[in-house]
């Protein structure tokens, strides 16, 4: 697996996202294993670029999320 940044993890897990979640799981370890490179204890991601952004999909995100060991939040 590469070496991505945040920033690249965050983006390809967008992607997975409006790709019906296509393989969110490995994209979820690399941001995972770039959160522990760069000191980061949680992702922060923008409800806009999400597919279900509403409270409920955010609850649901961040809770798999969670389960995999990655701390979820959103901007404002």
């Amino acid at each position: 697996m590469s070496d991505l940044t945040l920033t690249q993890a965050i983006d390809n897990i967008y992607a997975s996202i409006t790709n019906d979640n296509e393989d969110l799981d490995s994209h979820i370890a690399a941001l995972k294993a770039a959160m522990a490179r760069e000191g980061v204890k949680e992702a922060v991601f923008e409800p806009s670029k999400l597919a279900q952004s509403n409270r409920q999909g955010r609850k649901i995100m961040q809770s798999y999320f969670r389960k995999k060991g990655v701390a979820v939040t959103f901007s404002a």
